[in-house]
């Protein structure tokens, strides 16, 4: 992406809010261009695709914006950290970085059969948490216990002291990292919303190679940090957009950076045929799908079209004609979408 700008947002599904129809109309109606090309500089992964806003409000994170769609059955809950010193503070919901989008399906919340995969669970492994970042790990922990949600792994869990995983109310994992060491905030009783961050995203990939190419080459991302465990069998790569946010030399710190992607790759998958994750959008459904909001709706298309790319949907497809999927190596969806600050019209 050349002016692309990683407005990263995540989707799930949640009962408590949803039942998703086979494909959720996208959300943007309409787009404008303003440039004669496409800058991925200044792209952004906007969002995460996943529920329950009473738990996600409990980790900071702010109601920016619900969209409903009465006549497809479905609500569209936009999330993230708002406050004044949010990396994205202020800016236009399609500007942002680090959010998490929320779908409700209409009577899902109803329907005792209906369940949420998680992404974690074989055989549907795919997708496998996002990550919040903040001030004091382990007061921030105690908050979140203190309100009565469950975790998947507390910082006393196991080996690794310097992570725990929170249970969202549908099962969905929330990783929670430090800012800092956690030698220097042992004992700190006090946690302050306001520095949280909506870190990244992570999913499995089959074949890093592949990923990695086409995340960036094709989407313009930078690899930020890469973290080996040979022994465990497995990578982790940290990918995103520089923007204002700024370069990082690789390896460096990237803990109070928004709208990240991590890439989990386990040794040996690449080799396996017929091995695959799932993508999140087949039954069982969970996980929907990153976005990206680029600069030039259309021309970053064009330009996606030209590297060859898979589509899930076109420009020009269906009645929605101000969104777009593409199609990673695993098959997860990436939402394309028009950064209203570059346009001379709202998206809705």
């Amino acid at each position: 992406m050349n002016s692309l700008r990683a407005s990263q947002r995540l989707r799930f599904l949640v009962p408590s809010l949803q039942k998703k129809p086979s494909f959720v109309p996208p959300i943007f109606r309409g787009f404008a261009t303003m440039a004669s090309t496409t800058d991925v500089k200044n792209f952004k992964l906007n969002h995460t695709m996943s529920l329950a806003l009473k738990f996600y409000n409990h980790l900071g994170l702010s109601l920016l914006k619900k969209l409903s769609f009465p006549d497809a059955k479905f609500d569209l809950y936009f999330l993230g950290y708002d406050a004044p010193g949010a990396v994205s503070h202020g800016k236009n919901l399609w500007d942002r970085e680090g959010l998490i989008e929320l779908t409700h399906n209409y009577g899902t919340e109803n329907d005792p059969e209906y369940k949420i995969n998680n992404g974690n669970v074989e055989p549907y492994r795919g997708f496998g948490h996002t990550c919040i970042s903040v001030d004091n790990i382990q007061a921030a922990c105690q908050r979140i216990e203190d309100a009565g949600y469950k975790f998947q792994k507390k910082l006393t869990d196991g080996k690794m002291r310097h992570i725990a995983f929170a249970l969202d109310p549908d099962g969905y994992w929330v990783e929670i990292i430090g800012q800092r060491p956690v030698e220097e905030t042992e004992g700190v009783r006090e946690t302050d919303l306001g520095t949280y961050r909506m870190n990244h995203t992570m999913i499995r990939v089959k074949d890093a190679e592949r990923s990695l190419e086409f995340y960036q080459k094709v989407m313009g991302m930078k690899l930020f940090r890469t973290h080996e465990a040979k022994e465990a069998g497995f990578n982790l790569y940290f990918l995103g957009y520089e923007g204002e946010q700024g370069a990082v030399v690789e390896g460096g710190d990237t803990a109070k950076r928004e709208g990240l992607l991590e890439l989990t790759w386990n040794y040996g998958t690449e080799k396996e045929e017929g091995f695959s994750y799932h993508d999140g959008n087949k039954g069982p459904q969970g996980f929907g799908h990153i976005c990206v909001s680029v600069d030039s709706l259309e021309k970053a298309c064009e330009r996606f079209e030209g590297l060859g790319v898979s589509w899930k949907k076109r420009l020009t497809d269906g009645r929605m004609k101000n969104v777009a999927f593409v199609l990673d190596p695993d098959g997860y969806w990436v939402e394309i979408v028009q950064n209203e600050r570059f346009a001379d019209k709202a998206n809705f």
